[in-house]
């Protein structure tokens, strides 16, 4: 099984909007509360991790928040994974842009699949592939840093969920129903999205 990683920029992109969705203070005694880093509330403390290391944080920050909001931490998180969406589009590299562009030029219902391989490529790090089921979608994500050394009795991957959703309302305009229908954290070999097109 690879090394689960999580990019540097994907990560100091999720403490900047986390940060300015709940407010610094409250940020602050999240950490202080879980006994994790003060300096994690800082984005440009994670410049010096690897990404291996940046990916422990990012499950260990997701796993304070659910301590912290219990059921209030899904809305939270569903809001930072669709904040982060536009702004890691905003922020991608000139191939990321241009085929981003590509993808807009298409037929609306031919453009959901490459905008998920489009959101595949800026976070999965080769990790993340999707298939088509019939009229629906299937992500599935192999390492899911979300889910690292965590269980639970539900699923837990709320912000991928929420760049899920964004990426598809940003392709064709439309709001899709989304589930995880396999998660890491409840002990399956991975976390599985069907995105439910067929009427």
């Amino acid at each position: 099984m690879a090394e689960t990683t999580f990019p540097l920029r994907v990560m100091r992109r999720f403490v900047v909007t986390l940060s300015s969705e709940i407010g610094h203070e409250t940020l602050s005694a999240v950490l202080s509360k879980s006994g994790l880093p003060e300096e994690w509330a800082d984005a440009l403390h994670f410049v010096a991790l690897d990404e291996a290391r940046t990916a422990q944080a990012y499950a260990r920050l997701q796993s304070a928040l659910r301590t912290y909001y219990g059921r209030g931490a899904r809305g939270i998180l569903l809001r930072i994974g669709a904040k982060l969406w536009n702004q890691l589009l905003d922020d991608s590299a000139f191939g990321i842009k241009a085929q981003a562009a590509l993808i807009r030029r298409l037929p609306k219902p031919a453009r959901r699949k490459p905008a998920l391989e489009l959101l595949a490529r800026m976070v999965g790090a080769g990790n993340i592939t999707v298939h088509t089921l019939d009229l629906d979608l299937l992500l599935v994500d192999q390492t899911s840093p979300t889910t690292l050394n965590q269980s639970d009795d539900t699923p837990i991957c709320f912000v991928t969920l929420g760049l899920i959703r964004e990426c598809l309302y940003w392709a064709d305009g439309q709001e899709h129903d989304i589930e995880e229908r396999a998660c890491r954290a409840l002990g399956a070999r991975q976390c599985e999205f069907k995105i439910i097109i067929g009427g």
